[in-house]
């Protein structure tokens, strides 16, 4: 067996990710199929180059030094490709392009639609990524202009060197989201306590998402069982009343479904914009700090919020 650049990507994804699964996700393969590609890259190298264990796959000495040497190849064949193909665009369209990366956000529709208005000619592209870290290295290694991204209180992101960036939002209360027919939907706000026989549910892709529940719900001298699944597994669970979960206080409303701040907004983030070198970041800011100040006032629980003194960020200081 030859190694690829395909290989080689898919070595660095385990280790940037920690975890198989999270870097299937991210390759867009299925985890079995990662874990056989490993093994035989292993089996051609004669060696082990990830230890697995309870916390996740970590490289191994020999493992680190091949990493070394197989991230500049990546990086170098990923620069390739972009650039070429971002050529290809410009001579085919006539004109720039502005390619922008998001973890969801209600903020995301009016925020493309701005940027279209008010960079007229330009070619927009948009790719939406449940990890943060991945958006941010995709800047990094030139595949995107912008990464829009959200930061779990209490884990911080690792931002790569030479990205520039700005802070939308410095603390985003995280909302609950539960059956219209819970105990606790019929208050305007939910105690932790209020939960504490509940199932949470929780996105285990979503970087920092599972660890800063726990350390919240620990501080809370709370230990309820937590399912692990994804945006729209969970939204089924949560309305028929299987479970809860933490939200985005900017979520539209449901008939099914109750959206309520929590006593002392225990849960946050942090909603920055980061930039690739040399890309300007004030314009794309500004369209981003209206397009989210208009997404928080259309949801009424957010906006209840905010005018009962709750404070956000810059952008929605004049409330």
């Amino acid at each position: 067996m030859e190694l690829e650049v395909r290989h080689l990507r898919a070595l660095c994804a385990i280790a940037d990710t920690g975890s198989l699964h999270k870097a299937a996700r991210q390759l867009g393969v299925s985890q079995p199929a990662l874990t056989t590609q490993l093994r035989r890259i292993e089996n051609a190298l004669g060696a082990e180059l990830f230890s697995r264990g309870r916390t996740g796959c970590h490289p191994t000495p020999l493992g680190r030094s091949v990493l070394s040497r197989a991230r500049p190849l990546v990086d170098g064949m990923t620069a390739l490709i972009t650039e070429t193909r971002a050529a290809a665009r410009t001579a085919r369209a006539g004109g720039p392009a502005l390619r922008v990366g998001s973890t969801a956000s209600r903020a995301l529709p009016g925020w493309l639609r701005r940027l279209r208005q008010g960079l007229p000619g330009t070619d927009l592209e948009l790719r939406v990524d449940v990890s943060a870290h991945t958006l941010l290295r995709t800047v990094a290694a030139g595949q995107l202009d912008l990464a829009f991204v959200h930061e779990v209180e209490g884990c911080p992101l690792r931002v790569p060197e030479g990205l520039h960036g700005r802070v939308l939002v410095e603390r985003e209360p995280q909302f609950i989201s539960m059956a219209r027919d819970h105990p606790a939907a019929g208050r305007e706000v939910v105690e932790l306590t209020d939960l504490a026989h509940d199932r949470w549910t929780v996105d285990p892709a979503v970087d920092g998402e599972w660890d800063g529940l726990r350390r919240v719900l620990r501080a809370a001298g709370l230990d309820p069982p937590v399912l692990h699944a994804d945006y729209h597994t969970a939204a089924s669970l949560i309305v028929l009343g299987e479970a809860v979960a933490p939200c985005q206080p900017t979520s539209g409303p449901r008939e099914d479904m109750a959206i309520r701040p929590l006593r002392g907004d225990p849960l946050a983030v942090r909603l920055l914009l980061y930039a690739a070198p040399g890309v300007p970041i004030d314009r794309p800011y500004a369209e981003l700090a209206a397009s989210y100040r208009e997404a928080a006032l259309r949801a009424g629980p957010y906006r209840r919020w905010l005018r009962a003194g709750g404070t956000a960020g810059p952008c929605m200081m004049a409330v």
